[in-house]
C-alpha cells in the first residue's frame, strides 16, 4: 500500500512537537556540575503578595535596580516552564563557584516618589520574590513596615550561603539583612555576598529540605488512608452479600417462573430487572456527546494513572515546570485510548456519525481546558502578571491539539470501531421501548446522581486537602504512593456505589441506567468544587480578581475533569455487572 504524500513530514511534526515536551534534565547554563572559579548564574523569578501564590509579576516588576555584569538571556526549557509563568531574568550579580564574596555594593536605587510608593504598596500587601541558583529556589521577602504601618523599610543587603558537595551545588540560604527606610528623593544601595561552605548533603538529596515530612506524613494522613481502606472492604462485602444474596433469590425466582405454564406466568405477579430485559441495552439518548465523555473519561484515567506511577519513580518537583510537562506528554500520547473507547461505544450505540463524534472526543478536554485558560490569560495580562501565556506558547499547545492528539485519536477510534464495535448484546433489543412504570421519589434517577457522589467524595476528601495545599499554599506535594492508594480507592468506591444504584434502578423497572451510572458517579465534581469554596474562605487568605479567578477557574476544570473520570469508571464497572447479570438469566 502507497504511504499518504505527506505522511513522514506530519509525523516528523508530530515526534518533534512530543520531543519539545519532553522534561529535560540538563540545559548548556545548569549542567549541575562546576568547575573552580566557574561562573554560577542567580535568576530573579517572580515578585507577589505572599497569600497569592499565583499572583506573581517579574522581579524587576518592581523598581530593583540590576547588577553591573552583562545579562544572559534565558529560555524556557519545557512548555511547562512557560506556561507556569516561569520568568527568569539575570541579576547582574557576580558569582563563581567556591569563591566567597565579601559584602559588596551592586546597585543603587534612586528612590523617588513613584518608585517610593511601589515598595511600599509591595509591603504592604506582603510580597516576596523568588530566585533560583542551579535550578534550587531561594525566597525572600521585599520588606516590612513598622508596628504603627507609618514608616516602611526594604531589605537592601542579600546574605547568600552556598553549600557545595564535590563539584556540585547542594545547599542554598538567603538571608535578607540592611534595613533601610523608603524616604522620597534618597539613594538606596543593593549589596550582598556570598559564602561558600562544604556540605555533607548528596545531589540527589538537596530538595529534601523543601519538603515537609510532618504535614504530609501526619497521622491524620495516615488515618484518612485506612478510614478509605476499611469503607472499601465494608463496600466491597456490602455490595458482594446483598447483590449475590439477591441476585440468587432472582434467579431461583426466574427460575421457578420459566417452569410455569403460559396461563400460570401470565396470572403470576411479574416484577424486578428481568422485566427490561429487552430495552437495558437500547442505546443512551445522546449517544454521541455520551461516547465522548466515556472516551476522556477512561483518558484521563489513563493519564492520571501513568503520571503518578512515573512521579514516584521520578523526583519530578525537582525540576521546573517537568509536572505539567509529563502530563501534556502523557495526555496527547494516551490520545488512542480516548479514541478506542469512545469509538468502540459510539459504534455499539449504532452511531453513524462517527467523524463528529471523533472531533468531539479528541476536542472535548483540550477545549474546556484552553478555554479556561486563555480567559484567565485575559487577566492575567491585564495585570501585567508573570502568569500571561505567550502567543508562542498558545500556538505550541493548539498545533499539539491538531497534529498530535487528533490523529492520534483517529488512529484509536478505527481500531475501537473495527475491533469492538459490534453489538453483541446478552439480549434482543425490543423495537417499542417499555414504558417506565412509577416508583418512589429516591428511586427517581436525579436522586440517585445526586446520592451517587457522596462515598466516592467522602473516600477522597482528606487527600482533596494535601492536594489543594501544595498547589494554592507553599508546600511541595511529594507522596504520590498516597495519592495512587486513593485513586485505586476512589476506582473501588465508585464502581461498588454505581453498581448498587443501577441495581435499585433497574429493579424499579428504569432502564435508563447508561447516563444514571456516569452522572451518579461524576456527582463526585460537585462535592469536590463545593469542598474548594470552604478551602478559598477558610483556609485561604485569597484576594483580588486575578488570583479568584485564577482559583475557581482551575478548580472548575479540576473538578470536571475529576467528575468525567468517575463518571466513565462508573460506567465501565456498571456496564460489565449489566452484561453479566443479563447473560446469566434465561430468557425467551
Amino acid at each position: 500500500m502507497r504511504p499518504l504524500p505527506g505522511a513522514p513530514g506530519v509525523a516528523a511534526a508530530a515526534a518533534l512537537l512530543l520531543l519539545l515536551l519532553l522534561p529535560r534534565a540538563r540545559a548548556d547554563e545548569h549542567e549541575h556540575t562546576y568547575h573552580d572559579k566557574e561562573e554560577v548564574v542567580l535568576w530573579m523569578n517572580t515578585v507577589g503578595p505572599y497569600h497569592n501564590r499565583q499572583e506573581t509579576y517579574k522581579y524587576f516588576s518592581l523598581p530593583f535596580c540590576v547588577g553591573s555584569k552583562k545579562s544572559i538571556s534565558h529560555y524556557h526549557e519545557t512548555l511547562g516552564e512557560a506556561l507556569q509563568g516561569v520568568e527568569l531574568e539575570f541579576s547582574g550579580l557576580d558569582i563563581k563557584f567556591k569563591d566567597d564574596v565579601m559584602p559588596a555594593t551592586y546597585c543603587e536605587i534612586d528612590l523617588d516618589k513613584e518608585k517610593r510608593d511601589a515598595f511600599v504598596y509591595a509591603i504592604k500587601n506582603h510580597y516576596w520574590y523568588q530566585m533560583y541558583i542551579d535550578d534550587l529556589p531561594i525566597w525572600g521577602i521585599v520588606g516590612e513596615a513598622d508596628e504603627n504601618g507609618e514608616d516602611y523599610y526594604l531589605w537592601t543587603y542579600k546574605k547568600l550561603e552556598i553549600g557545595f558537595n564535590g563539584n556540585r551545588i547542594v545547599d542554598v540560604n538567603l538571608t535578607s539583612e540592611g534595613k533601610v527606610k523608603l524616604v522620597p528623593n534618597t539613594k538606596i544601595q543593593m549589596s550582598y555576598s556570598v559564602k561558600w561552605k562544604k556540605s555533607d548533603v548528596k545531589f540527589e538529596d538537596r530538595f529534601d529540605k523543601y519538603l515537609d515530612p510532618s504535614f504530609f506524613q501526619h497521622r491524620i494522613h495516615w488515618f484518612s488512608i485506612f478510614n478509605s481502606f476499611m469503607m472499601v472492604i465494608f463496600l466491597v462485602g456490602l455490595v458482594s452479600m446483598i447483590l449475590m444474596r439477591t441476585l440468587r433469590k432472582d434467579y431461583a425466582r426466574y427460575s421457578k417462573e420459566e417452569e410455569m405454564d403460559d396461563m400460570d406466568r401470565d396470572l403470576g405477579d411479574e416484577y424486578g430487572w428481568k422485566q427490561v430485559h429487552g430495552d437495558v441495552f437500547r442505546p443512551s439518548s445522546h449517544p454521541l456527546i455520551f461516547s465522548s465523555l466515556i472516551g476522556s473519561g477512561c483518558q484521563i484515567f489513563a493519564v492520571s494513572l501513568i503520571v503518578i506511577i512515573v512521579a514516584m519513580i521520578e523526583d519530578l518537583y525537582t525540576e521546573r515546570g517537568s509536572m505539567l510537562s509529563t502530563a501534556i506528554f502523557v495526555y496527547a500520547a494516551t490520545s488512542p485510548v480516548n479514541g478506542y473507547f469512545g469509538g468502540s461505544l459510539y459504534a455499539r450505540q449504532g452511531g453513524r456519525r462517527w467523524i463528529k463524534q471523533m472531533f468531539i472526543g479528541a476536542f472535548l478536554i483540550p477545549a474546556m481546558v484552553c478555554g479556561t485558560a486563555f480567559f484567565i490569560n485575559f487577566i492575567a495580562i491585564y495585570y501585567h502578571a508573570s502568569r500571561a501565556i505567550p502567543f508562542g506558547t498558545m500556538v505550541a499547545v493548539c498545533c499539539i491539539c491538531f497534529f498530535v492528539i487528533l490523529p492520534l485519536n483517529l488512529v484509536g477510534t478505527i481500531l475501537g470501531r473495527n475491533l469492538s464495535g459490534q453489538p453483541n448484546f446478552p439480549c434482543r433489543v425490543n423495537a417499542v421501548p417499555r414504558p417506565i412504570p412509577e416508583k418512589k421519589w429516591f428511586m427517581e434517577p436525579a436522586v440517585i446522581v445526586c446520592l451517587g457522589g457522596i462515598l466516592p467524595f467522602g473516600s477522597i476528601f482528606i487527600e482533596m486537602y494535601f492536594i489543594f495545599t501544595s498547589f494554592w499554599a507553599y508546600k511541595i506535594y511529594y507522596v504520590y504512593g498516597f495519592m495512587m492508594l486513593v485513586l485505586v480507592i476512589l476506582c473501588i468506591v465508585t464502581v461498588c456505589v454505581t453498581i448498587v444504584c443501577t441495581y435499585f434502578l433497574l429493579n424499579a423497572e428504569d432502564y435508563r441506567w447508561q447516563w444514571t451510572s456516569f452522572l451518579s458517579a461524576a456527582s463526585t465534581a460537585i462535592y469536590v468544587y463545593m469542598y474548594s469554596f470552604y478551602y478559598y474562605f477558610f483556609k485561604t487568605k485569597m484576594y483580588g480578581l486575578f488570583q479568584t479567578s485564577f482559583y475557581f477557574g482551575y478548580m472548575a476544570v479540576f473538578s470536571t475533569a475529576l467528575g468525567i473520570m468517575c463518571g466513565a469508571i462508573g460506567y465501565m464497572g456498571t456496564s460489565a455487572f449489566v452484561r453479566k447479570i443479563y447473560t446469566n438469566v434465561k430468557i425467551d
